[in-house]
């Protein structure tokens, strides 16, 4: 079975919990739709979320999201700051650097960057003959590449897309609620649960 799960933000216990309740077993893969870390201000543990994705190993693809670059970059320039210059850098806005320099040292934290900027916008599988699109805020036809912030933010006045996306494809996409789709008059899958 494959899973798709849009934008964890640092929950690392809630993105367990779905795993353990998931418990992939040789046939199951499970795709992330990006947003791995910020935000989550009750329990955030941005280093549980790292290392559980990277514990699925190659039962798991994950696509960029706007937060996973903007952390990324945001490591690049501290680091690549020298020591004495980093106090006049900005703070990074969400918890997730402060969080991680606490249990992670210099090297992890720029390998962590580099794993991050390596993940691709979208991605392309087929599941029972269908052939579907996965990114973190909108898919494109994968012959009509666009700029990064397109699969990282969106387009908000991109109505063709959310009425019926992409031709000969079915898009996954995170970044906004379904609320947003719906308004759209788009369809959408409901899971129930058992």
């Amino acid at each position: 079975m494959n899973y798709v799960v849009p934008d964890i933000h640092n929950d690392n216990d809630r993105f367990s919990r779905l795993i353990e309740r998931i418990k992939p077993g040789t046939e199951d893969y499970i795709f992330l739709l990006g947003d791995l870390f910020d935000r989550c201000s009750y329990n955030p543990d941005p280093v549980g979320v790292y290392f559980s994705v990277l514990a699925l190993g190659d039962k798991c693809t994950v696509v960029s999201g706007n937060h996973d670059r903007w952390l990324a970059e945001y490591i690049r320039e501290f680091y690549g700051t020298k020591e004495r210059k980093r106090k006049k850098l900005p703070a990074y806005y969400y918890n997730s650097f402060e969080l991680m320099t606490k249990r992670l040292p210099e090297a992890d934290m720029l390998a962590l960057a580099d794993w991050l900027l390596s993940l691709p916008l979208q991605y392309e599988i087929l599941v029972n003959d269908t052939k579907m699109l996965l990114a973190h805020a909108m898919t494109s036809d994968p012959t009509d590449k666009k700029d990064d912030i397109y699969y990282l933010m969106g387009e908000g006045n991109d109505d063709a897309f959310y009425r019926s996306g992409i031709e000969g494809y079915v898009s996954f996409c995170g970044h906004s609620s379904s609320s947003f789709f719906s308004r759209y008059g788009g369809e959408y899958l409901i899971l129930k649960r058992k």
